[in-house]
C-alpha cells in the first residue's frame, strides 16, 4: 500500500477526528456506487479504506511513525551499522570488536527484519549463551525464539453480504480460496468496501512459522428493491389511483420488516417520503417514492371519469 497519509491526503500531525473527516469525504466521492462508469473505483475505495484502517489503529500508526513497519504492517529491515566497539551502538547495526562484523551478528540483524529476533530481552545473547538461527532460541536457556522462519503470507478474499445481514450484523459464512469455510464476524455499522483481518486464518508457513492472516473485504450485493446513497435508501412503492386520490395506508418495505405508511389525500407522487432511521444501520432515512399502477385491463368506468375531469374539471399539474 501507498502511504496512508498521502492516500487520504492527510498530514502526520492529523487529529482523531479530522482523519474521520477526511476519509469519509474521499469514501463518499469514491464509493463504487457513485462511480459505475469507472473500472477503477473499487480499487481506489478500498485503498482509502485500508489506509483509514490502518491510520485508525493507534498501534500501528505509532510503530508505521517510528519507522518500525511500513504500510502494509510489516516491520522494515532496518540495514547493517558498523559501530566502533566490542557492543552493538543501536538500531543502525552491530560491532565485532575492531574486526568488523561477526556472522552470527549479520544473521541475527537479518532475521530481525522479519521479526524473527529472539523474544526476552536484548537481541544479543547473553553470557554464555549463543543464539541458533534454526531453532529460534537461546542455547542454554534465556530467550525463546518466535519461530524457525519468516510467517505465512495473507489470504485476500471477498465477503458478498445483502444489506440485510449489514444492516442486521452478526457473521456470514466464507469460503477461502484454499475451501477452507470460516464465519466472518461484521463489524458494527459495517461499510461496503471495509476490510476485515483475521488473524493466522492464511497460509501456513514453509519454514513453520506462524501462519499469515486473512484480509476479508466486505461487497454489498446490490438489492432488488433498495438503492443506496450512502446511509440512506430509496425504494418505489405502486399504489392504485384510488390510494393516490382519497389516500389510505400502504405498507412500505424495509430493512427491518415492513412499515406501515399513511397517504394523505391527493398526495403528490412527484416527491419522496421521508421515514427517519428507516435507512441503514439506523443512521440513514428511507425515501418511499410512490408509483401510480392502473388497472392491467380497461375499466369503462374510470375512462368515463377520466374523460369528464378533462373536459369538466381542468387542473393544473402542482410543480
Amino acid at each position: 500500500m501507498r502511504d496512508p497519509y498521502s492516500v487520504l491526503g492527510v498530514p502526520k500531525s492529523v487529529s482523531e477526528k479530522d482523519l474521520k473527516a477526511a476519509y469519509r469525504k474521499l469514501a463518499k466521492a469514491h464509493h463504487p456506487d457513485q462511480n459505475q462508469d469507472d473500472p477503477k473505483a473499487h480499487a481506489k475505495f478500498a485503498e482509502i479504506s485500508s489506509a483509514y484502517e490502518f491510520l485508525s489503529d493507534k498501534e500501528k500508526r505509532g510503530s508505521y511513525d517510528r519507522g518500525e513497519i511500513d504500510a502494509d504492517g510489516n516491520p522494515r529491515f532496518a540495514g547493517f551499522g558498523r559501530g566502533n566497539g566490542g557492543t552493538r551502538p543501536g538500531a543502525g547495526g552491530y560491532s565485532a570488536g575492531a574486526g568488523g562484523f561477526s556472522a552470527e551478528d549479520i544473521l541475527k540483524e537479518f532475521m530481525s527484519g522479519f521479526g524473527n529476533q529472539p523474544r526476552g530481552g536484548a537481541r544479543a545473547g547473553g553470557a554464555g549463551q549463543s543464539w541458533d538461527p534454526f531453532t529460534g532460541s537461546a542455547a542454554g536457556g534465556g530467550f525463546q525464539g518466535r519461530g524457525a522462519g519468516m510467517g505465512g503470507e495473507d489470504i485476500n478474499a471477498t465477503a458478498t453480504v445483502t444489506l440485510e445481514q449489514a444492516h442486521q450484523g452478526g457473521s456470514v459464512p466464507l469460503r477461502m480460496p484454499t475451501g477452507k469455510v470460516l464465519n466472518v464476524k461484521l463489524p458494527d455499522k459495517v461499510e461496503d468496501g471495509q476490510q476485515i483481518r483475521l488473524k493466522g486464518q492464511g497460509h501456513a508457513s514453509p519454514m513453520g512459522g506462524p501462519p499469515g492472516d486473512a484480509i476479508v473485504t466486505v461487497k454489498f450485493e446490490r438489492h432488488k428493491q433498495f438503492r443506496r446513497d450512502g446511509a440512506d435508501l430509496r425504494v418505489d412503492v405502486p399504489i392504485t389511483l384510488y390510494e393516490a386520490v382519497l389516500g389510505g395506508k400502504v405498507r412500505v418495505p424495509t430493512l427491518d420488516g415492513s412499515a406501515e405508511l399513511n397517504l394523505q389525500p391527493s398526495v403528490n407522487t412527484t416527491k419522496a417520503l421521508r421515514l427517519k432511521g428507516k435507512g441503514l444501520h439506523g443512521t440513514g432515512d428511507l425515501y418511499v417514492t410512490l408509483k401510480i399502477v392502473l388497472p392491467e385491463q380497461s375499466d369503462p368506468d374510470l375512462e368515463s371519469l377520466m374523460r369528464f375531469w378533462r373536459d369538466q374539471k381542468p387542473y393544473k399539474v402542482r410543480e
